[in-house]
């Protein structure tokens, strides 16, 4: 089968999306699947080219210019240039991208076209944000939404719901830093990492010796890097989960990864949507979730000082990531497509 994502970021670029159709495309080609990635230009990275191989992913690369008006007529004059691998494929997929293949849509009405939905855009939802995700969701043939939130605030029927995967880490049992915690991701509102800090603020008024670092860059990068130590992106971060005693994660791929890691997980929100993405998660009962960072500072405490409760909750947590492996989330996407493609 020849199957062709869309997606806005891919590799080198480092994210939750590029992670899951780097993993998800690994697994189609050794299932003996042919697969294709079309996706934006990186104009941060010098000597890109328009086509490439990244391991064994035929990566197409579109150049749309900056976010404007006109981009969106830009993608798709861009993406008729790439009209044959997509008459090719047996069956496209896009990631949040939809819009990407409306002309498409039109041109090959038969063609199975599926969207996966990933995370939210904002808060408050905005209206055309909503439209958007029903347009893809009504001209799709089916869809995977990443998280049961997305039905609440998007009005979307999902045809399935994943919640991502995680590579076990065996050998993570012991904590080298006993008085530790790590964050993983987006300097960022979305990721919380100032709620994060402020509740270290307030921690390191008991325990003055906690170390909290930081793996991750964003437009939050000046406000931390002075008090805290922020390391920026690096390679498979979830590597560094054993590290540390606490995994302070907010988005489901690093939660996951930290339960594989056996670490309590500390999660947080500053809005009603970032609310129900946590607690209508399957795995609500095994983390810890809290908004105000004073209250965050005293739970971190208290699990401090009651490790067998905390073991509790880790062994809870790495029992059910044991079945979010990424060969269950590529059945997933097999299940999705075997209706339509012969």
């Amino acid at each position: 089968m020849k199957i062709v994502f869309l997606t806005r970021l891919f590799l080198p670029h480092i994210g939750g999306v590029e992670k899951h159709v780097m993993e998800v495309s690994k697994i189609l080609l050794q299932k003996g699947h042919e697969v294709a990635v079309i996706t934006e230009m990186l104009y941060d990275i010098p000597y890109q080219r328009i086509s490439e191989e990244i391991n064994g992913i035929q990566v197409y690369r579109i150049d749309v210019g900056k976010d404007d008006k006109l981009k969106k007529f830009r993608i798709w004059r861009e993406m008729g240039k790439l009209h044959s691998v997509i008459s090719r494929a047996d069956v496209v997929h896009c990631h949040d991208v939809f819009f990407w293949y409306l002309p498409f849509r039109l041109l090959y009405p038969a063609k199975p076209v599926y969207t996966t939905f990933h995370g939210y855009e904002s808060y408050p939802v905005k209206k055309s944000a909503k439209a958007i995700r029903k347009l893809s969701e009504e001209f799709s043939f089916g869809n995977l939404c990443i998280g049961d939130f997305i039905a609440k605030w998007y009005g979307t029927k999902p045809t399935l719901v994943s919640y991502g995967a995680a590579d076990i880490i065996v050998s993570a049992a012991n904590i080298k830093k006993k008085e530790s915690a790590v964050f993983m991701g987006r300097l960022d509102e979305q990721t919380g990492v100032l709620v994060y800090a402020k509740a270290i603020e307030f921690l390191k008024k008991k325990y003055p010796k906690f170390i909290f670092d930081i793996i991750g860059d964003g437009k939050d990068r000046g406000l931390l890097e002075n008090k805290f130590n922020v390391l920026g992106f690096l390679d498979k971060p979830e590597r560094y989960f054993p590290r540390y005693h606490f995994a302070f994660v907010s988005r489901y791929l690093s939660i996951l990864e930290a339960f594989a890691a056996r670490r309590l997980v500390f999660a947080v929100y500053d809005n009603p949507i970032k609310e129900d993405y946590l607690k209508l998660a399957p795995f609500v009962q095994f983390i810890i979730i809290e908004k105000e960072p004073s209250v965050l500072a005293e739970k971190i405490a208290y699990f401090l000082k009651h490790p067998k409760e905390e073991q509790k909750l880790v062994e809870q947590g790495y029992q059910w990531v044991q079945d979010q492996t990424w060969e269950n989330v590529v059945a997933l996407y097999l299940k999705l497509w075997d209706k339509h493609v012969t």
